[in-house]
């Protein structure tokens, strides 16, 4: 029996190379968003990441085309942020009730914001509310403080196109894993 077939290779959800050499970025009244990458992970000490995180970095795949872990990878410490300075390496998930796709999804979301508080939900239900207003006006001041010339890469400038592709629960949790199989895929649990 001959069978034909196409072959495509897995979609790691952390890539291995950053394309364009230079990682987006967000800042948010001194939270800065950038998607998880193998450079990043080589350039952190791993220990700083967690167990949950550095697993999803791993094993995950992409569950849809354009999938990223955004994480805070640091807090500019500001009046505006008080009680937060010390996060670092957290994954964001929702912002507003909305999960986040990628790091373009996230700059929409917080540029299309109406509500009086950006309110981001992180893993282990940990959440940041900030006031929008007070947000947006501490970020210019945080911008000159830190000599930053944008609050975002210019990649996240560009119009966020929404591909309409929804996350996908695949089942059940397998075993005692500390990720669930949602996050980490059945493909991947297979391969693993």
């Amino acid at each position: 029996m001959k069978v034909q077939t196409i072959l495509h290779p897995r979609k790691h959800l952390v890539p291995f190379n950053v394309d364009g050499g230079q990682p987006s970025y967000l800042i948010v009244a001194g939270l800065v968003f950038t998607p998880l990458t193998e450079p990043f992970i080589e350039e952190e000490c791993e220990d700083t990441l967690g167990l949950k995180l550095l697993a999803k970095a791993r094993y995950s795949l992409s569950t849809f085309e354009g999938e990223q872990i955004v994480i805070v990878s640091q807090v500019l410490a500001n009046d505006v942020n008080i009680g937060y300075e010390h996060m670092g390496n957290q994954q964001v998930i929702k912002l507003n009730g909305t999960m986040i796709k990628n790091i373009h999804h996230l700059a929409h979301l917080v540029d299309t914001c109406q509500d009086k508080f950006l309110t981001f939900e992180f893993e282990d239900d940990f959440l940041v509310v900030l006031d929008r207003e007070e947000a947006a006006a501490a970020s210019s001041d945080i911008q000159k403080e830190h000599a930053i010339p944008s609050v975002r890469s210019l990649d996240l400038s560009e119009p966020y196109v929404d591909t309409n592709h929804e996350v996908q629960n695949q089942g059940e949790d397998f075993g005692d894993s500390p990720v669930t199989n949602f996050e980490l895929g059945v493909d991947c649990l297979l391969w693993a």
